[in-house]
């Protein structure tokens, strides 16, 4: 007997339905493409991806998922992620996956 049959017997007049949950989707609206951009800050190799005109807090999101996905560090200031190492390639795919128009600048 399983949790539902015990449920059942417990309350018979209730109708249980499984409410269907909608897939999780974040709808990215990005008029301009984000600059994925490297630069060397003391001495240290930065990938800075600029340019996102939403609201902070997906742009906060975007940058936690992608230090997730990439296993390293980084930090969002001023409006831009700051990913620690070159990743530039790898980080645009993950955009260009995610529905962005990314441009890749200098190098």
């Amino acid at each position: 007997m399983d949790l539902q049959d015990q449920l059942k017997n417990l309350f018979p007049d209730h109708d249980y339905k499984e409410e269907e949950k909608a897939p999780e989707s974040n709808v990215w609206l990005q008029d301009d493409p984000l600059l994925c951009k490297f630069e060397k800050r003391k001495g240290k190799v930065n990938t800075i991806i600029s340019g996102y005109n939403g609201a902070t807090s997906d742009f906060k999101i975007l940058a936690k998922e992608i230090k997730t996905t990439l296993g390293v560090g980084g930090s969002f200031k001023n409006d831009e992620i700051i990913i620690q190492g070159d990743y530039r390639d790898r980080i645009m795919d993950i955009l260009k996956d995610k529905g962005f128009k990314v441009k890749r600048v200098g190098g």
